[in-house]
């Protein structure tokens, strides 16, 4: 498997975007057959350069993770990223289970803080990590890996000295070895490119800055979404989802209109591609990538 950080460089020289997808583990034997029977699939049709596999939070779905990242890459060749968090590991046991993903041919890691199992203030494990620039430090002591780390344009909900202040600490973990940075979700564009331009123009920044896209599925669902990880719907994106209501088909509908929308600008403006969110969801993003002319 290539490791991601090739994919940005090639892509970059042939002036093309990356396309990727963020899938999670299902809960369910139904949901892991719907996910890596049909979606993985209807989406794998769009060509896209590799996807990623969320760790649940205090790594309760690690096993699942690995097990469909595997599948993924075996079963389907392709490039597959496996989510890795601080919650509830020490160094010693994050040290093993590094050895594990290796044996699987797994090389390409998000590193992540992570969140801890139900909510509330996040707490370093003994013997663990504080930060994620920690773990990323780790990692990268390692031989053979490709490292992501997340970046968020509105400021992480936890840092209470602001996005300024965040976007500091995203810098920490690039230094530390980080390889890209994908985005948080965001509406408002205007909030990447400052997140963008600060880090670039500013803290000289060099690694690709992946804008994270979602396609709006359910205006009740993305309210949701958004009040748990701080995200920003702005005005005029939430008078229309208000006037949407429960209806959740012309919520899907406005939702690939508005995403394609986000893309086509954050392309033609110079993002190295887009990582989308695709909830375990097919339609909307094959969508959205036919209209950006990209399936």
């Amino acid at each position: 498997m290539q490791l991601v950080r090739d994919i940005y460089a090639a892509k970059r020289a042939a002036r093309k975007p990356v396309i990727s997808f963020e899938f999670f583990p299902p809960k369910t034997d139904e949901g892991d057959r719907a996910l890596l029977d049909r979606t993985i699939p209807a989406l794998l049709a769009t060509r896209p350069d590799y996807c990623s596999v969320t760790y649940g939070a205090g790594g309760t779905t690690r096993d699942k993770t690995l097990m469909i990242v595997d599948r993924i890459q075996r079963e389907h060749g392709l490039t597959a990223v496996a989510h890795l968090t601080c919650v509830n590991h020490t160094r010693e046991q994050v040290s093993e289970l590094l050895a594990q993903i290796r044996r699987l041919g797994v090389r390409n890691l998000l590193a992540l803080r992570g969140d801890p199992p139900g909510g509330g203030e996040f707490q370093a494990t003994p013997g663990g990590f504080e930060y994620a620039r920690q773990l990323v430090e780790l990692i990268r002591a390692q031989d053979g890996f490709s490292i992501g780390v997340a970046g968020f344009p509105e400021g992480h909900v936890a840092c209470r000295e602001g996005k300024v202040a965040d976007w500091g600490h995203l810098k920490e973990k690039i230094e530390a070895g980080a390889d890209f940075v994908l985005t948080q979700l965001f509406f408002d564009n205007a909030d990447f490119y400052a997140f963008r331009d600060h880090l670039t123009k500013k803290l000289g920044v060099k690694v690709p800055l992946v804008p994270g896209i979602v396609p709006i599925l359910s205006a009740t669902q993305i309210k949701r979404f958004t009040t748990m990880c701080g995200a920003r719907i702005p005005a005029a994106l939430g008078s229309r989802l208000d006037e949407l209501g429960d209806d959740d088909e012309a919520a899907a509908k406005f939702g690939i209109e508005y995403a394609a929308e986000q893309c086509a600008d954050l392309l033609r403006s110079g993002a190295p591609g887009i990582h989308f969110y695709t909830l375990n969801k097919s339609a909307s993003t094959v969508a959205v990538l036919k209209r950006l002319g990209l399936a």
